[in-house]
């Protein structure tokens, strides 16, 4: 990945120290799904916080208003997040998950990042900053 790809600001850690945690497996998904979202959106702004193990993705360092997507490692899978998934087009039915906005992808192996749905969600949400217009 390079440097281009990804602009890393803010936070408390590294997107490494996020990922720490998590096993070997999930560490990858975790690679693969940031590389997915950088492959989408060259340039994008990460935020890795390491205490509470999620790196937010977005065109810049604010959370809610400027983020379209997280990374959350567990023991076994990835949560792949979205801020404003609620509100993005789902025919496939990939997202879980009942807030007014966030919705997640459960990614279990590598598969699962590889399909098209998920990465239409992910150029959907790149779209999709409400709280910016």
């Amino acid at each position: 990945m390079s440097e281009e790809s990804i602009n890393t600001v803010g936070g408390n850690g590294a997107f490494d120290d996020v990922i720490a945690q998590a096993g070997p497996e999930i560490q990858a998904l975790a690679r693969a799904a940031r590389q997915l979202i950088a492959d989408v959106m060259p340039g994008v702004t990460e935020v890795p916080w390491a205490r509470q193990k999620i790196a937010g993705y977005g065109v810049g360092p604010k959370k809610m208003s400027q983020h379209f997507c997280y990374i959350a490692p567990f023991k076994n899978h990835l949560n792949f997040g979205f801020m404003y998934g609620a509100h993005l087009p789902d025919p496939e039915g990939l997202l879980e998950g009942k807030g007014a906005d966030l919705r997640h992808v459960k990614i279990r192996k590598a598969e699962d990042l590889q399909q098209p749905a998920l990465r239409q969600l992910v150029e959907a949400a790149s779209r999709y900053l409400p709280k910016l217009g």
